[in-house]
């Protein structure tokens, strides 16, 4: 059995856990939603601690644990810093988090959803972003890439509420 594995992933979700430890929820490209442990990235004298920020996107090695794997190593790619000062566009970098990590499974493969965050991401970055038609548009490709098909109605209301009836939970809004 393989007990390490590396992979692309962009960094969703952050839990404190213990003194010196947190839970992250990676999205990557070739494992889907991994529920992780980086170990001491709450010390000051953390070296992976950069890399591992909400948003960005790097390289991982993992080591597999007993109930969450361990990130070994992280080598940061792209910390998407274009779009993290402008609080609106991180209310919508939280919106689009949110959704992957509560429509989509641990481990599940999705190339289609993993380019569609970064890309995302990326979109976020550039200044004449459009902020509402950027979710609606995420929202949809979501609910395709995923298999859950869309509402009768595309605006963002009617979106939200096809979600929520997927999840079976409320969403957090933030809308700008």
């Amino acid at each position: 059995m393989i007990r390490t594995y590396k992979t692309e992933g962009i960094v969703i979700k952050r839990i404190n856990f213990s003194e010196a430890d947190k839970i992250l929820t990676v999205f990557s490209k070739h494992y889907g939603k991994i529920s992780c442990l980086a170990k001491g990235i709450r010390k000051l004298t953390s070296r992976k601690k950069s890399s591992l920020e909400l948003f960005n996107q790097s390289a991982l090695f993992f080591y597999k644990g007993k109930s969450l794997d361990v990130i070994t190593e992280a080598k940061l790619q792209n910390t998407f810093g274009g779009f993290k000062k402008d609080l609106n566009k991180v209310a919508v970098a939280f919106h689009l988090s949110e959704l992957i990590d509560r429509m989509l499974q641990e481990e599940q493969e999705n190339l289609q959803v993993y380019n569609l965050l970064q890309d995302a991401f990326l979109k976020l970055e550039t200044a004449a972003v459009d902020l509402k038609r950027l979710r609606i548009e995420f929202k949809i490709k979501l609910l395709e890439f995923t298999g859950f098909g869309l509402p009768l109605s595309l605006k963002e209301e009617f979106l939200d509420k096809h979600i929520e009836k997927i999840i079976e939970k409320r969403l957090k809004f933030f809308y700008v």
